[in-house]
C-alpha cells in the first residue's frame, strides 16, 4: 500500500548559531566530546533532546556507571578516567555516588543518583564554556556536496532552527545524524534482531536491614513465584541492587519485546509508544513481585524515568567495527584512544548472558581503534558512543557508559586537532591525539601501565 504523504512548503530555516563542533547528543559520550572540544579551545555546541544531560543514565533511569573498572589478571582497575573522572567528582561532592559493588563475581559497577549526575554534568560543561541547547531534537541535516555536512536541523519550540559547524559529532546513540548524512549503518544483528530495551525504575522504603543482599534471593524467590504460578516475569535475570541511601533500591527488571516476540525497536516511534506503556505495566507486575521479598513489603515506586533504556539501534560503519572476538581477546590496536572492561551483555529474549574474556588469565580490557569513531563517506563528522562502528556482539559490550565516556573524549579532541591542521578528522595524527589524551589522563592502554586499585 503506497504511503501517503504531505508535501511542506520551502522555507528558509533561522541560523540557530555557526560553531567549530556541534555535539548531538548529551550522554556520556556527548559530555566527554563537548568537554574535551571545548577544553581544546573550540567554540563548541551540546545538543541534547531533554532538559537535562546523562542520555540513557538519567533519561532511562540506568542509575549505574558500567565499564569505568576491568578485571586485569583477578584485579580490579579503574581503567576509564580523564573527564569521566572529572564528572565522577563531581557527583561524589553531592554526595551522590556509590562506592563501587561486585557483579557475578567478576566485574565491578558503581552506582550514583540522578540527580546528582544531571547537576554535575550542567556543572562540567559550563565550566569548560560549553553552549548548550536543551529541548532541541535533531530532525536532518543539508548537504555541502555529497561528504559534508553543512548544517543540522533541530526542532525546537521556537521551531526548526539550522545549527552550523566545522565539525559534527554523533552521540546521538542512534547514529542519527551520521544516517541523515548518507553514511552507511547496520541495525541490530542485520536479522531483524536487536538487543532488547528496559524500563527501568526505582523503589523507595526498603528495610535495608530486612532487605540484606536481597539481590542474592531474588532470583530463587522468582523462580519459587514462576512455579506456584503467582507471576511470570519477562526474563530470567533481574538486577535489584541498593543505590547510597540503602533505602533505595534499582530494578532492571523488565524486557519489551513486540506481539512476535522481536525486541522493541528504539527507533520505531509506534513500537516505542507502545513499549514505552508495556514497559510501565512490566515495572507494576514486578513491584507487585517485589513487595513479596523481605525488607520490601513497605516500598514504593519513587521513580519511572522518561524514557526506555534502548541498548541498540544503528551502528555506523566506519574505519573499523570492534567485534565480540575483539571483547573476549582483549585486543589491541595500534590507534587506541581507550579502552572497554565491560563483558559481553547480550540481552536476549527472556534473559541477559554475559560473556567474560577469560578471567583472571586475561587483562580483561580490549582498546578502542581510532577507527571506530570515523564513519565511512563523510568527511566532517565524527560518532561516539553506542552508535559507533561495532558489530551486534562488539557493542554489546563497548555500548555501556566506560566506554562512550572513552570514545567521545577521544572524538573531542579529534575534532579538535581536525580544525587545527585544516583537514578532516580521517586525516589526523593518530599519534598526536594519543599524546593529547594521556596528558589529559585518559588511559589509552597503548604503552601504557595499568592503573592501581579502583
Amino acid at each position: 500500500m503506497p504511503v501517503k504523504t504531505v508535501t511542506e512548503p520551502a522555507r528558509q530555516i533561522p541560523l540557530y548559531g555557526e560553531y567549530e563542533v556541534a555535539v548531538l547528543g548529551g550522554g556520556p559520550a556527548g559530555i566527554a566530546a563537548a568537554v574535551a572540544a571545548a577544553r581544546a579551545g573550540r567554540r563548541t555546541l551540546l545538543i541534547e533532546r531533554y532538559g537535562f544531560l546523562g542520555g540513557m543514565g538519567t533519561a532511562a533511569g540506568v542509575t549505574n556507571f558500567c565499564g569505568l573498572h576491568a578485571n586485569v589478571y583477578g584485579g580490579m582497575h579503574r581503567v576509564v578516567q580523564g573527564i569521566a573522572s572529572d564528572l565522577l567528582g563531581r557527583i561524589d561532592r553531592l554526595d551522590g555516588l556509590n562506592a563501587p559493588h561486585l557483579i557475578l563475581g567478576k566485574i565491578i559497577a558503581q552506582a550514583y543518583d540522578t540527580a546528582a549526575y544531571k547537576i554535575a554534568a550542567d556543572d562540567l560543561v559550563a565550566a569548560h564554556g560549553v553552549d548548550i541547547l536543551f529541548h532541541a531534537l535533531g530532525a536532518g541535516v543539508v548537504m555541502n556536496g555529497e561528504r559534508r555536512i553543512d548544517a543540522l536541523m533541530v526542532e525546537t519550540k521556537a521551531g526548526r532552527q539550522a545549527i552550523r559547524a566545522g565539525i559534527f559529532i554523533d552521540c546521538s546513540g542512534d547514529g542519527d545524524l551520521a544516517a541523515w548524512a548518507g553514511a552507511p549503518f547496520e541495525v541490530g544483528d542485520n536479522a531483524g534482531g536487536m538487543m532488547y530495551p528496559s524500563m527501568m525504575f526505582r523503589l523507595n522504603g526498603i528495610d535495608p536491614d530486612r532487605a540484606g543482599d536481597a539481590w542474592r534471593t531474588i532470583p530463587a524467590l522468582m523462580e519459587k513465584a514462576e512455579a506456584a504460578g503467582t507471576h511470570r516475569f519477562p526474563r530470567k535475570t533481574a538486577i535489584v541492587r541498593p543505590q547510597r541511601s540503602q533505602i533505595e533500591w534499582r530494578v532492571n527488571f523488565t524486557q519489551l519485546a513486540r506481539e512476535d516476540g522481536s525486541a522493541v525497536s528504539g527507533i520505531d516511534p509506534d513500537q516505542m509508544t507502545r513499549g514505552e506503556i508495556d514497559g510501565r505495566r512490566q515495572a507494576v507486575e514486578a513491584f507487585e513481585f517485589l513487595r513479596t521479598v523481605p525488607g520490601f513489603e513497605k516500598s514504593y515506586i519513587v521513580d519511572l524515568p522518561p524514557q526506555l533504556g534502548i541498548r541498540e539501534t544503528r551502528r555506523v560503519i566506519g574505519g573499523y567495527m570492534l567485534s565480540g572476538e575483539d571483547v573476549l581477546g582483549c585486543a589491541s590496536f595500534e590507534d587506541s584512544i581507550g579502552v572497554n572492561g565491560w563483558p559481553m551483555e547480550q540481552h536476549v529474549a527472556g534473559d541477559v548472558v554475559f560473556k567474560f574474556p577469560p578471567i583472571p588469565e586475561s587483562r580483561g580490557f580490549n582498546e578502542l581503534p581510532y577507527r571506530m569513531l570515523v564513519p565511512e563517506g563523510i568527511d566532517n563528522v565524527l560518532m561516539a558512543g553506542r552508535c559507533a562502528s561495532m558489530t551486534h556482539d562488539g557493542q554489546s559490550a563497548a555500548r555501556v557508559s566506560g566506554a562512550c565516556f572513552a570514545m567521545g573524549e577521544a572524538a573531542g579532541l579529534a575534532a579538535s586537532l581536525a580544525l587545527s591542521g585544516n583537514t578532516i578528522p580521517r586525516d589526523i595524527a593518530v599519534e598526536k591525539l594519543q599524546q593529547m589524551l594521556k596528558q589529559q589522563g585518559a588511559f589509552i592502554g597503548r604503552d601504557q601501565s595499568v592503573p592501581e586499585g579502583l
